[in-house]
Formats: C-alpha cells, structure tokens, sequence
C-alpha cells in the first residue's frame, strides 16, 4: 500500500529531491500536501499539479493569489479541462504549514528551513503521524517539548548524520553505545585559521564541496553552526551524553557518521553524498528503497581521511555543546542569533567571523541571566526566547 505523504518545504533543496523520490517510486508514495513559503510560484504549481495533492499551504499570504493563478496556468498548460481533475485546496498565512502537518497522512517530511518549522513538527507529532524530521532546528528549539510529543519510534531522522547514526543503531543495545562520532566535511573553508577568514564574501560561504544545499544551511556549513546543531540534535534523538558525542572533519562526506561501540568495534555507514538516501529512508521507514542511490565503487582505489576539528577558527560547536548542556531556551537561543547573523551576512551588514560572535555574546547573555532557569518549558517560553535572541542579535550586528 502506498504511503501518503505530506512535504514541508517543498521548494526548497530537501523538498525537492524528496518528490524526486516519490516520482521515481509512484507505487510506493503518494503526496497528499505541499508547504512551501511561496517565493516561487510556478515551482510549487508544477509541483502541485504534477502530484495531483490536496493541499497546498503557502506561508506568505500576500503570494496566496499569485499561487492559486500559477496552479491555474500549470493546469491549463498541461491540457486539463475544468472538472477533469482536482484543483488543490490552498490555505495561506503563518500557520499554512502547521495546517499541511495536519492533514491525514502517513509521513510528514519537514524539510523547512529555521525555527518557523517548529509548530509544524509539533503538530505532525500531535497528530500521531510519523514524522521525517529534516528541519533540526525545530528539535534543538523545542528540546524536551518535542521529545515529549513523539511516540516511540514516531520521529525519523533525515540528516545524514542522524540516518547514519540511527542506521547503525539497528539492532544495537543502548548499553553497548560507546560513542557517537559525528562527521562534519569542513566546508569550504577547511584548513583556513582565523585570520584566513576575516575577508570571506557570501559567494565563497555558499560554494560547498560536497553538498548541493541552500543558502542557509550551506553557510552554516561555513561557519560549521550546522554541525554544532547536529550535535545537540544527536544528544536528542538517541539520548547521548554531550561528553559521548565527537565530531571529525571528513572532506569527501562519504562516511556520513559512526557508532564506536564498548567492544571497539565501530559502525560506520558509508554512500557517496546524495540526501535522496536518507530522505527515501526517512519516508519509507524502516524499509528501504532500492535503486535510491548510486553506491560506493568498492572496486576503484579510494581513501578515507580524518581530521580533529578546529575549534579555534570554528567554534561555532563548542558553542553549541554551550547551549545543549545549558538545556532550556538555551538552544533556541542559539539558533536565532545565528539565523539573523546568517541573513546579516548575506546582506553584507556583518562579516563572516561576526556571525558566530554575535551568536556567542547572545547565548552568553542569555545563560547568565538567572530568570532563564527559572518557571516551566513551554512554546511560549520557548518562542519568547527565540524573539529576545533575534533583538538582541540585531542589536549587536547594528553596533558592530
């Protein structure tokens, strides 16, 4: 039986290749739902239409009329005749993708970008659905709150780190995990020092080696805040001390995490880089696709390289390890200053080492305040938090 599917994001880099998947596996999928932002159109009306879903949810509403006349003209384009089939239903406005996380489904792909994914992946898990989590944020942000909606087993990871890690777990002990080792390619700046990267441009930051991905994300690759998110999340979904989780720089990204196990043994799961595979796993969970992704060539020479991180000229993850074992708003936090130092620096009103630093004051600011301790953790604690750290990082980036 086909899995009915909803996709969060799905113009976007993840949600895009997440309906590769689906068109490549018509027997096995069935999209139902589309959440996009709305900044492209004719996309996310070809994507509706060639899918033939119910919902479509666009998060801007003033893009609501230019959308619904993009489904329109994609219809007229593709020969169907009024009532010949189903034009889909589209909600509009903040809350659009909270409402496609809703719809009766099978799987919900969260593949939004930012904290704006967090009431989405909330309500997926509110409604019993499993859910493919590829938006960390709303993980790290919600921390307990998440983790107290989902049911055992409710929520798949679609990183590649989390896949790899969750992949190796299968069939594994909790008491024979030894470590978690977390593999980060470097990104484009590997090897630089400090002084190396006062002069970096947005151009340079957004041109990874290895990974197509979009702009957000693949600067947070830069500055390696992404990885930092990664392990707070690793801490999350399979509940591993700070202390148990490293991370090491693996230019090529074809071993994607590790499982070091008591005994010495070291689960390694290995596929050259294409986030088809986890997003495939991550919807048919726990079945494979096959015919995903091309595998490795075991019969060409080939050669995997380590290296320690800098945690000088990035400590964007010590940082993050700050925040994780701070617990609380502290993550939130985090991920808000460096969302608003990432949309500065393309910009061009902060420089490339200004982003981590900013991050760091805020976050610094924010766990020695004695009132963040204090009361219960809730979404409104948690969005309040994630409010204050975006004022506060703007202030700073108009001061610097």
């Amino acid at each position: 039986m086909r899995k009915r599917v909803a996709i969060l994001g799905s113009t976007g880099s993840i949600g895009s290749q997440a309906l590769e998947v689906v068109a490549a596996n018509p027997d096995r999928f069935d999209v139902v739902a589309l959440a996009a932002g709305g900044a492209d159109p004719a996309t996310l009306a070809a994507q509706a239409i060639a899918h033939e879903v119910e919902l479509v949810a666009v998060a801007r509403a003033t893009s609501a009329q230019d959308v619904q006349l993009a489904i329109y003209a994609e219809a007229q384009r593709r020969g169907w005749r009024e009532g010949d089939h189903r034009i889909p239903r589209l909600v509009a406005g903040p809350s659009a993708a909270t409402e496609a996380a809703r719809v009766r489904c099978d799987v919900v792909l969260n593949g939004m970008t930012g904290a704006v994914g967090l009431e989405p992946t909330l309500a997926a898990l509110e409604s019993g659905t499993t859910l493919a989590l590829a938006n960390k944020e709303s993980l790290i942000m919600g921390g307990a709150l998440v983790k107290d909606a989902a049911k055992p087993g409710q929520l798949v990871p679609v990183d590649s780190e989390h896949s790899a890690i969750a992949q190796a777990l299968r069939g594994e002990r909790p008491e024979d995990v030894a470590r978690l080792v977390v593999t980060a390619s470097g990104g484009p700046f590997r090897g630089r020092t400090r002084e190396e990267l006062v002069d970096v441009t947005p151009e340079q930051a957004m041109a990874h080696p290895t990974w197509d991905m979009g702009p957000v994300i693949t600067i947070n690759s830069a500055t390696l805040v992404n990885k930092g998110l990664e392990v707070i999340e690793a801490h999350l979904l399979f509940d591993i001390g700070f202390d148990r989780i490293d991370v090491v720089v693996h230019p090529t990204s074809v071993v994607h995490s590790m499982v070091e196990m008591v005994d010495g043994s070291t689960m390694v799961q290995a596929s050259p880089p294409d986030m088809r595979l986890p997003i495939a796993l991550g919807l048919a969970w726990p079945q494979r696709v096959p015919g995903t992704s091309t595998p490795c060539d075991w019969s060409a020479p080939a050669t995997w390289e380590f290296f320690p991180l800098d945690e000088t000229a990035f400590p964007a993850v010590s940082l993050a390890r700050t925040a994780g074992e701070f617990g609380r708003t502290a993550p939130a936090t985090f991920n808000a200053a460096n969302e608003v130092c990432v949309d500065a620096f393309v910009a061009g009103d902060v420089d490339f080492l200004g982003i981590v630093d900013v991050v760091g004051q805020v976050l610094t600011e924010h766990v020695a305040d004695p009132d963040v301790a204090r009361g219960p953790l809730t979404l409104a604690t948690v969005l309040d938090a994630d409010r204050r750290a975006r004022e506060r990082a703007m202030t700073l980036v108009e001061q610097r």
